[in-house]
């Protein structure tokens, strides 16, 4: 027998009753026909009973379509007489399907009717089971509903009817109404369908609106934790089920499942009337749905006022069906009541776009009697919309009704977008006629400091002992548009600036390729004198340096690890190719995440940031909640697949204002390539985070990921084409310089975006560009020795498969093999076409058992699960440490610094041979498909063109002179650098 458990915990802040200023309060729910109570609690207005009650659910596959209602009241006369203290309603499809998985959920108290008079909140927790027999042990089993079979409730169709017309039924009272998800009402018609649980022992998210329909399948690596895999659901997203003979909205967000809001956008008003006995009014406008408030702000001494304000009330909360919106003029004591106007949530229309924004309208304010008012008009305009809106990103939200204006701004979706960054070249060549500090002598250890902004580099000091020292080294830093920074060169003896130049960036000549401009003479001031453009004017200084500056625009600014980069495009825009595709995400929910606020007494502030390219989106922040729904969706323009999407999940801990750092919960990493095109990928990825106490699971992120290919040729071209723009290899830049400039790019893509409103704080885009992928781990170079051992033991298995066939275990295999040998042996022209034959026929025989999902944290590959205790606490040490004594400081950073470079070499060692092994693995579904289809070319080719002439060929391009060799990488070097290593599933 099916159970539906509603657990009340407690109420605050109720309505006194009683005529003493307090009340007696009890809950009653009523489910399906049957009603119970809880005790009373007297003299109490915050009450907390604590009880469960237990209701039978007759038929628990249309449990979604029923309502739970419940009610408080204030216990007067000893139960003879109530008051009504307020109500919620909860459908049936919010219900979670497990105790362990139900939440405490606040629910701010309903009113009954427009006189009603209701406030404060109660928690409920409220969850189903299904009640079996005895396990043997003297206890009954329970099963979650969501996975029990459709036939174990086949009842008559006749039950859900007569629930139906029951409710219709009801009078003096408003009509109750369940709101369904995209796969219920999808098909039209006067009634929803509701969903039905699925046949099948795949489980469900839990508690989600769409939890029966979403069926999920665990996928996890092998050697990893269940609960640390990867797992695929279905969702009930238009994307999947075709938009024929659906809702328009459909074909609007596909990838989200839509969210229905009420929009109600307050414009202005005019000719308002005067409260105040000086005649003055300080308008502003309430906007109230039920116990749902949103507020404009207000004007001094405004008679026409113009707010041009959005409020979004989630049509799932609401718990009215009247929309007020009050006029009132601020005042100090009390606010004074200006005029109002009434609408019915039934009676509002309906919006889909791409049609145009609704046009706002003029309504007559009315009284607190319902009459009209001599002056005073609103312009309002009132519409159901969904996410899709565009209104939707500033509009006031009711899930932010609590917040702050000030934080308002802090809750709500924005898209970023990163500064264009470039490569500065400062060439430093020589100094003429300097004049030292001290007269007497010459400069002995003169050297040049070139500062762009927070960027400060120096040269060695010059060889020559005189006043013309030369130095001739390149310096290199990272600059971004508009270029409104100066270049300071400074020459220094000793410590002592003996003259300098402010070199405006924006002068500075921008080149696309390797030919660098001419050096040039720059004349030197005075540190005093360079402060002030008039003495400098005036100054004699005859001091000047030679330097070469170059805005290289041909190169890619990486602010990303090369492992997992989201954009390879130069900066230059007319070196930039064409799109490939488009990338859309759709970001649904999160399930089951940690109480980051337990310690304040509240959950978890959840958002999104998504980085791909140099465009960030940020969702909005759901207040309080472990279990989020933000159903968003974001586009990307695509121009390489050989590249890697990044989505994290935070705490906002900005909501109260402060200066904390937002909490990470944690990210995922995709790398398109692994995605086939036009597939719908569906999976719920698990959050990791490693803490000095060890591996950490936050919670799970759902997310919906399509990739779509516009220019087939294209990208089938670039997998012979290098990596990186042309720059990186005809003039590449040194490896010293690499980290540093990329430490340099990441600093500035943080301070630019920290600048923006809201802000994208430092700790968010370090996170997300992996500031400390560098420094040194054991945990990591165990990983990367671990996966170099992978390689070494498919070596070892095909030497142990080849001696068993000399040692004849398997006689048949022995006998096939010495016939392919004397074969070969024969015929050397069959060797080659032998070869690639047997490639392309593995690489068919391997698509059955390719991947079906996309990469993802894999816990096992990161040596994260089972770190030991000191390791940690060695990755997570300060640079330099923090130890004890100077000698084992001196010692241990020395022993970090070298190990740190040995990681990034087993690093790359492992990358080339995972490379290696996902050529006919199918990860990349276009990159075995191109080298199967050439497998299979060479195999004709080959067995057509005789033997000695391939040989020839072969052996004279590979000893072909060096003025017919290129600076570029062959087209198999670069198809080889482009196939998917698994350094973006690391931790």
């Amino acid at each position: 027998m099916a159970k539906l458990v509603v657990e009340v915990l407690d109420a605050n802040d109720l309505m006194p009753k009683d005529g003493h200023g307090s009340a007696s309060p009890f809950v009653e729910v009523e489910f399906d026909g049957q009603r119970k109570r809880t005790s009373t609690k007297p003299k109490s207005l915050d009450p907390s009973w604590n009880e469960k009650l237990v209701f039978n659910i007759k038929y628990p596959k249309y449990l979604s379509t029923q309502t739970i209602e419940i009610f408080v009241y204030n216990d007067n006369k000893h139960g003879h007489h109530r008051n009504f203290l307020g109500k919620v309603c909860i459908s049936g499809m919010s219900v979670s399907f497990s105790e362990h998985e139900s939440v405490v959920q606040r629910y701010p108290l309903d009113k009954r009717g427009i006189f009603s008079h209701v406030k404060g909140d109660i928690a409920l927790k409220v969850h189903a089971l299904v009640h079996g027999g005895d396990n043997g042990d003297g206890e009954s089993d329970a099963t979650p509903l969501k996975e029990i079979s459709n036939n174990e409730f086949d009842d008559d169709e006749h039950y859900y009817k007569e629930s139906r017309d029951k409710h219709k039924k009801k009078k003096k009272e408003r009509e109750l109404r369940t709101f369904y998800s995209l796969g219920g009402g999808y098909g039209g018609g006067d009634h929803p369908q509701p969903f039905f649980v699925e046949p099948r022992s795949d489980f469900a998210l839990a508690g989600s609106p769409s939890a029966a329909a979403t069926v999920m399948k665990m996928q996890a690596p092998a050697g990893q934790k269940p609960e640390y895999g990867l797992v695929e659901t279905r969702p009930p997203l238009a994307a999947r089920m075709g938009y024929w003979g659906r809702d328009k909205s459909a074909s609007t967000y596909d990838m989200v499942e839509p969210m229905n809001f009420l929009y109600v956008s307050v414009v202005k008003a005019m000719d308002l009337p005067s409260k105040d006995v000086s005649g003055s009014l300080d308008p502003y406008v309430e906007v109230k749905v039920g116990n749902y408030k949103g507020v404009t702000k207000h004007f001094e001494k405004n008679q026409n006022p113009v707010w041009n304000s959005v409020f979004a009330f989630s049509k799932e909360r609401l718990q009215s069906s009247l929309i007020e919106i009050t006029v009132k003029d601020r005042d100090v004591s009390k606010d004074d009541f200006v005029g109002k106007v009434v609408f019915d949530v039934p009676d509002v229309p309906q919006r889909v776009p791409p049609d145009s924004p609704l046009a706002p309208q003029w309504y007559k304010l009315l009284d607190k009697k319902g009459e009209l008012i001599k002056r005073g008009d609103i312009m309002l305009a009132i519409w159901m919309g969904t996410q899709a809106d565009e209104a939707f990103p500033d509009a006031w939200h009711s899930d932010a009704h609590n917040v702050s204006e000030q934080s308002l701004s802090t809750t709500r979706s924005k898209v970023y977008f990163s500064p264009k960054l470039y490569y500065l070249r400062v060439h430093v060549f020589a100094a003429q006629d300097l004049v030292p500090a001290d007269k007497s002598r010459p400069p002995t250890d003169a050297i040049v400091r070139v500062e762009v902004c927070n960027q400060g580099r120096t040269t060695r000091p010059s060889q020559m002992k005189s006043v013309n020292p030369e130095w001739n080294e390149e310096l290199m830093y990272v600059a971004w548009e508009p270029f409104d920074e100066l270049i300071v060169v400074s020459v220094e003896d000793n410590n002592v600036t003996i003259g300098r130049v402010f070199i405006p960036l924006r002068n500075v000549k921008l080149t696309e390729t390797s030919k660098m401009p001419d050096a040039q003479w720059f004349a030197l001031q005075k540190p005093a004198a360079a402060e002030d453009q008039i003495e400098m004017k005036k100054d004699k200084f005859a001091s000047r340096v030679l330097l070469r500056l170059s805005i290289d625009s041909g190169y890619h600014v990486l602010d990303e690890s090369a492992h997992f980069s989201s954009d390879l495009q130069p900066a230059a825009n007319q070196l930039r190719k064409p799109s490939v595709g488009i990338l859309e995400v759709g970001i649904l929910s999160a399930r089951n995440l940690q109480a980051m606020k337990a310690k304040d007494g509240k959950l978890t502030d959840a958002y999104c940031v998504a980085k791909y390219g140099n465009k960030w989106v940020r969702t909005r922040t759901l207040l309080d909640n472990l279990h989020p729904v933000w159903n968003e969706q974001y586009t990307w323009e695509v121009y390489d697949s050989c590249t890697v999407i990044t989505i994290g999940v935070f705490d906002n801990c900005h909501i109260s204002g402060g200066d904390a750092k937002d909490q990470r919960i944690g990210k995922v990493r995709i790398r398109l390539s692994t995605l086939e095109t036009d597939r719908v990928y569906t999976h719920a990825y698990p959050l990791l985070v490693l803490t000095p106490s060890g591996l950490k699971k936050n919670g799970e992120l759902h997310l919906a990921v399509r990739f779509t290919c516009t220019a087939w040729a294209n990208m089938v071209a670039q997998y012979g084409k290098p990596l990186l723009p042309k720059m990186h290899f005809v003039q590449p830049i040194h490896i010293k310089h690499v980290d540093l400039l990329r430490h340099q790019a990441i600093n500035i893509v943080a301070g630019k975006l920290a600048r923006a409103e809201p802000p994208l704080r430092n700790e968010i885009v370090e996170y997300m560009l992996d500031v400390d992928y560098h420094v040194f781990s054991l945990r990591r170079s165990k990983a990367n020795f671990h996966r170099i051992m992978a390689l070494v033991s498919q070596i070892q298995y095909i030497y142990t498969w080849f001696e068993g066939v000399c040692h004849w275990k398997n006689p048949v295999t022995s006998i096939l093999v010495h016939m392919l040998f004397l074969i070969l042996v024969c015929y050397p022209e069959l060797i080659l076409p032998t070869i690639f034959l047997y490639f392309f026929a593995i690489g068919l025989w391997n698509f059955r058992v390719r991947p079906t999902g996309p990469h993802h944290m894999d816990a096992r590959l990161s040596q994260a699960d089972n770190a030991h205790p000191d390791e940690l606490d060695e990755e997570f040490d300060t640079f330099p440490t923090t130890k004890v004594t100077d000698v084992v400081k001196m010692r241990y950073d020395r022993m970090r610094t070298i190990a740190g470079r040995v990681q990034s070499v087993s690093a790359d060692l492992a990358t080339q041979a995972e490379r290696v092994l996902s050529v006919l693995s199918w990860r990349d579904p276009r990159a075995t498909a191109i080298f199967i289809v050439f497998s299979l070319i060479w195999a004709v080719f080959l067995y057509v063109v005789p033997f000695q002439i391939v040989a020839l060929l072969v052996g004279l391009y590979i000893l072909r002179h060096p003025k017919l060799r290129y600076k570029l990488p062959p087209i198999p070097v670069n198809f080889f650098k482009r196939l998917p290593s698994r350094s973006d599933s690391l931790l």
